[in-house]
């Protein structure tokens, strides 16, 4: 339930996307096939592995999807897995790193296959995909960050300057992150009103964490409550929020706003906490200190990659120079006479004594091996200047990587600024508007319109009393003070109907 620090994903995210890694062709696949060959992975059900892996399509850079994986904005569920499809998105190849040589594989729950421990990321995950979970005697907000910012931040903490983050939802909305506390604190997240029209109210974007449908619920809960006065609610979503609130006769657009803010899902305040797993340990971070996480990390991992691909380079130079030898040298002409394996091995080795100083590094069995293994078709249309071509653009290739191993900051930086080139489509950009404002007092915007009656026959007190005398009127959030007979008083909410005594006086409301 909790997320791991070092590649932001869930286990049965990860093993959803190692298994699109490992059924990867090209081609889109059907999710149920996908779903049914994770479970060899994640033995807990079919439908959690779907729920995870439509969640994750959703966030539009792990997964390429075809067909309908629901809508963010109305909240219509995805469609059976039967009906969609999917593949590894070309950016997940890029970002996560799935080189077992760089990348530590374990045996799955039954030890006939591999599956990654945790891929190393390149970039933030944890804060581009946000997280929620609840686990014993522990639990994780994450609200999700824009990618781009994230990035931006990342490239600005390797350089040493300063950096901000504040969430960002592709639903739109606004925010205070007056008291978000670097993503341990809360937000106040209010849906985004066009009131040009003063007899209508329409919901342009949502609030955080919201959809159309839980909208309209809050809305007409309210409604029935009778705690707002609206006319009729239309909602019109499709790829973005359209909910049109039309007012009754003698009831505007500002009178009604405060209090869609104080009794609807039109503002809500979000607690956060950034509890991740670090180390095999749950751990609560800011998101300051997880850019510089990721930022030193995305320079240990350029650094083996960069020290993997050197090893790998060397290795084929050095095969490359033993053949140029071994054909050019004619050594292969000493071992035509010999007539057991270990004379031609010793013919090998004693063929290369002269040229020593020209190899990578001294020869051994499995170059020997290699060498008597090519076949005379190769060595009789032998290439000796394709060969020299190869060796000279695998050694430009070495000293371009030693260049890069002294400046692996740099490398770093250069890196997501290539990342930064494929987020430029205007859905990467931020929706939701960072503004200030404060909670709206529900107690304020609470009209004092609920008739108090009290009936001196019966003794009864309370808003249900339907006979004898109106004795104010109040609002759910008052507090009524009376007193008997006998001088014993009380203080209590406003009562449905209680009863407090026969033949009692009382008084007005006074603010004093």
């Amino acid at each position: 339930a909790i997320p791991d620090l070092e590649d932001g994903l869930k286990p049965v995210q990860r093993r959803i996307m190692h298994t699109l890694f490992e059924v990867d062709d090209g081609y889109f696949q059907k999710v149920s096939f996908v779903v049914g060959r994770t479970m060899k992975y994640h033995p807990h059900g079919d439908a959690s592995i779907y729920g995870a892996l439509v969640n994750l399509a959703n966030k539009e850079i792990f997964i390429e999807k075809q067909g309908n994986f629901g809508n963010k904005f109305t909240g219509d569920p995805a469609s059976a897995g039967r009906y969609i499809e999917c593949r590894v998105h070309p950016l997940a190849k890029e970002f996560l790193v799935t080189n077992p040589h760089i990348t530590h594989y374990v045996p799955n729950f039954d030890g006939r296959d591999e599956e990654p421990e945790v891929y190393r990321a390149k970039i933030p995950l944890v804060l581009i995909m946000g997280a929620e979970g609840i686990a014993v005697g522990m639990s994780t907000k994450i609200l999700p960050y824009n990618i781009r910012e994230v990035l931006e931040a990342e490239i600005k903490c390797l350089k040493g300057e300063k950096f901000e983050l504040y969430p960002d939802v592709a639903t739109g909305g606004l925010i205070d992150v007056s008291n978000y506390n670097d993503g341990n604190g809360k937000i106040i997240t209010r849906a985004k009103f066009d009131t040009s029209d003063e007899k209508k109210i329409v919901i342009t974007e949502l609030p955080v964490d919201s959809n159309a449908k839980s909208l309209l619920e809050s809305i007409d809960n309210a409604y029935k409550a009778g705690k707002i006065k609206i006319s009729s609610v239309d909602n019109f979503t499709t790829d973005k929020c359209c909910i049109e609130i039309k007012l009754p006769r003698g009831v505007y657009s500002k009178d009604v706003i405060d209090a869609l803010y104080a009794h609807t899902d039109c503002e809500k305040s979000i607690s956060c906490q950034m509890l991740v797993i670090k180390d095999n340990m749950p751990v609560a971070m800011t998101a300051t200190e997880i850019i510089k996480y990721y930022a030193e990390k995305l320079v240990k991992i350029i650094k083996d990659e960069l020290e993997f691909e050197k090893a790998q380079l060397t290795d084929k130079l050095h095969l490359r120079t033993i053949e140029r030898i071994f054909v050019e040298e004619r050594i292969y002409k000493s071992i035509e006479n010999k007539k057991t394996q270990e004379t031609v091995v010793k013919a090998v080795y004693d063929g290369f004594k002269p040229f020593k100083d020209e190899l990578i590094r001294p020869l051994s069995d499995d170059d020997v091996s290699h060498l008597l293994a090519i076949p005379i078709r190769r060595i009789s249309l032998y290439d000796i200047n394709k060969n020299r071509e190869e060796v000279k653009a695998i050694q430009a290739r070495l000293k371009e990587i030693a260049r890069r191993l002294k400046n692996l900051k740099a490398c770093a930086v250069e890196y997501l600024e290539g990342m930064l080139g494929k987020f430029t489509d205007k859905s990467f950009s931020r929706h939701t508007k960072i503004s200030s404002f404060s909670a709206v007092d529900v107690k304020a915007v609470s009209k004092r319109d609920t008739p108090l009656r009290y009936d001196s026959k019966t003794g009864y007190l309370g808003t249900s009393v339907s006979t004898g005398t109106e004795v104010l009127r109040v609002t759910p959030y008052d507090r009524i003070f009376f007193m008997r007979k006998t001088g014993m008083y009380m203080v209590c909410d406003v009562p449905e109907r209680l009863f407090v005594d026969k033949g009692m006086w009382y008084c007005g409301y006074s603010e004093k």
